[in-house]
């Protein structure tokens, strides 16, 4: 039973329609058909009965004597009757015919064989004798009605009662079976119409509101798959927003610990650099010869030179320093200019030869986009450099569906990917650094080099 009711519910609205609305239908048909059937059957044969007790009446009524005194009809009487009741209309109308008193027994009948029998009333036998008109639709089925089975049927059973003309009341019955054939020939055709009818009316409604269910139903549908599609699409978003979030958050915490990192690295370089220089040039102001000698002294004099020499060179590397900490003025640059500027200060300070490809940009790009690309080179190029002495640096840069892709590779010796990200922060510092505005990183050692690759989405709702 729950397998049926699942496989209903599984059903669109408009075949759940189809099936309810059929059975529905179906049962209407049916029951307004019997009523109908019922009530027009009734109508038909009241009619055609009315019609034929008041023609019999008419015919039968002159000829009777009495009959509230009469307790049996004379000889010429009878006579009278038989030749009625045989011949002309009544003759091929009427089967059988049959007078009753009140007391139950039968006067005059055209079966001689039931004249004379007492019965004790029926239903329709008391209805009539009081004074209603009684007619059915049948095959004649009680014990008297020997002509009506051997004549066959169907039969309209009338009573009909017998009224006393100048007093008005019922003093017999009679009872007559006419043959029906040509009211079951008309009452067929307007049963058959009025199922026609019924049939088309019932019809008509249920194929107009199955028209008007199937177009909800497909709207309803369509409205159904777009929203799941719909509910799909979110639930990506959702999945992706929540991958991000991740990213975000787990790049923040790395910025952080590289903030530390870099700056550690900073006051390590400072203090490895320009703190040196400069504490020599303070030894060497603490010397006796620049303390205590004349300006003649030679070791004054060399010492001196040896002062400015050490300070020269802590402004140098202070220099440089700040240089890899400031970035020039790039926000206003396009991506091919900011490239090309990484790219001449990198040869202009080292000396090395680097091939440069680049590609004008299609969409503009953000800011945030412009400098983590010119940090992501300017980091790369100088690891080549420290590590495989600048030979074969090249960088490329391309767009490729909206993504903004730069290649930055050498022939050096190539590395560990991997016991490099733990040890150092330079790669892990270009990852988090594209993960944090949704690029990724992607590294290629191979034994004659190795080549990072950024791969960065451009949206046109950041882009400025």
């Amino acid at each position: 039973m729950n397998a049926i009711i699942h496989r209903l519910r599984s059903l669109t609205l408009a075949k759940q329609f189809f099936l309810a609305g059929g059975m529905v239908t179906l049962g209407a048909v049916l029951l307004v058909s019997v009523l109908v059937t019922h009530v027009v059957t009734q109508a038909v044969t009241k009619n055609a009965a009315a019609t034929t007790a008041l023609y019999v009446d008419s015919i039968i009524a002159p000829i009777l004597p009495d009959l509230s005194s009469t307790e049996q009809l004379d000889g010429s009487i009878e006579r009278a009757l038989d030749e009625t009741l045989a011949h002309g209309a009544l003759g091929r109308r009427l089967v059988s015919f049959r007078l009753w008193r009140k007391d139950g027994r039968i006067i005059y009948s055209n079966d001689k064989g039931l004249q004379g029998l007492q019965v004790l009333p029926n239903a329709d036998r008391k209805e009539a004798f009081e004074g209603e008109l009684v007619a059915n639709y049948e095959s004649a089925d009680d014990d008297e009605g020997m002509m009506e089975r051997v004549a066959g049927g169907p039969f309209l059973e009338i009573y009909n009662p017998v009224l006393q003309p100048w007093s008005g009341e019922v003093v017999a019955v009679a009872e007559f079976y006419e043959n029906a054939a040509e009211v079951k020939k008309s009452l067929t055709r307007v049963l058959l119409l009025t199922w026609l009818t019924i049939i088309c009316v019932l019809a008509f409604f249920f194929l107009a509101l199955s028209l008007i269910v199937v177009r909800g139903s497909s709207t309803i549908e369509t409205q159904r798959l777009a929203l799941r599609d719909r509910i799909q699409e979110l639930d990506q978003l959702l999945r992706e927003n929540t991958g991000l979030g991740e990213r975000v958050r787990r790049a923040s915490r790395q910025t952080a610990a590289l903030n530390e990192q870099f700056l550690r690295k900073v006051g390590a370089d400072i203090h490895d650099g320009p703190l040196q220089s400069i504490a020599y040039a303070a030894m060497c102001v603490d010397s006796p010869s620049i303390r205590y000698g004349n300006s003649q002294d030679v070791d004054r004099s060399n010492n001196v030179d040896a002062i400015k020499e050490s300070l020269e060179d802590a402004l140098n590397e202070l220099r440089l320093i700040c240089k890899g900490l400031v970035l020039p003025e790039i926000e206003s640059l396009p991506i091919d200019r900011v490239l090309s500027h990484v790219v001449s200060t990198y040869r202009a300070r080292t000396g090395s030869d680097v091939m440069l490809s680049t590609q004008a940009s299609p969409i503009p790009i953000t800011p945030s986009a412009r400098i983590c690309a010119y940090r992501f080179v300017q980091e790369a190029l100088n690891n080549g450099w420290i590590h495989a002495d600048g030979r074969g640096q090249f960088v490329r840069q391309s767009f490729v569906d909206r993504t903004l892709i730069i290649v930055v590779g050498d022939s050096g010796p190539g590395f560990d990917p991997d016991c490099v990200e733990r040890g150092r922060m330079g790669l892990l510092g270009m990852r988090e650094r594209l993960e944090s505005i949704g690029g990724h990183l992607e590294v290629a050692p191979c034994s004659n080099g190795t080549v990072l690759t950024m791969r960065l989405p451009i949206c046109d709702a950041e882009a400025v």
